[in-house]
């Protein structure tokens, strides 16, 4: 399994690029974003998503951990593969795409190439899901940290780290997410519009 690639970038295609570690070329399949902003010769580190398949191994890459963990949520959505999450991961910030799931945002999802109005459906029911299991499963911490824990659950099941989760439904809890009748829905979605100011 290989995590990350961190090297000189190589060739550049549409779709993807070369990153030369050790003397071994790494062919990576990126968002246009990270292709684009990628310069013959210069370093670069991105975080992989390693697929193996009986007829195919290949690599996906990403600027941070967050946009990674994102992809591999997306790759748990029934219909939805690699080519697909990529596309979805690399259109807009992550924080951005993770508040329209959450918010039900079908158009914002549905202005990216090749997500039509049914798989849009599949990605927002599917994550929210997921998202609202996280938070019921949330451990609970210290007394008046529970409503805290169950933003940090969900978070990272968005695919953010520990601390990051922390910061944010901190950060939130002077707005709507600190209120006690608040739904945990209503706390993402705090926690995620600080994690976007940021």
């Amino acid at each position: 399994m290989i995590a990350s690639v961190d090297g000189l970038v190589g060739a550049i295609a549409a779709d993807s690029l070369v990153v030369d570690v050790g003397g071994i070329g790494y062919r990576v399949h990126a968002a246009p974003a990270v292709i684009v902003g990628a310069t013959p010769g210069t370093r670069i580190k991105l975080y992989t998503y390693h697929l193996v398949r009986d007829d195919l191994q290949a690599l996906y890459g990403f600027r941070s951990p967050e946009e990674l963990g994102f992809f591999n949520l997306l790759l748990s959505v029934t219909g939805v593969g690699p080519k697909v999450a990529l596309a979805i991961t690399g259109s807009r910030p992550v924080a951005d795409l993770q508040l329209a799931i959450i918010e039900g945002d079908q158009g914002l999802l549905t202005a990216i190439p090749g997500i039509g109005k049914r798989l849009a459906e599949r990605v927002i029911f599917e994550l929210k899901e997921k998202v609202a299991a996280a938070g019921i499963s949330a451990s609970v911490g210290a007394p008046g940290s529970a409503g805290d824990d169950e933003v940090v659950a969900a978070l990272q099941a968005l695919g953010y780290s520990l601390g990051e989760a922390r910061d944010a439904a901190r950060a939130a809890l002077g707005g709507v997410g600190g209120s006690p009748r608040a739904s945990l829905e209503e706390r993402v979605k705090a926690a995620l519009r600080t994690l976007l100011r940021d």
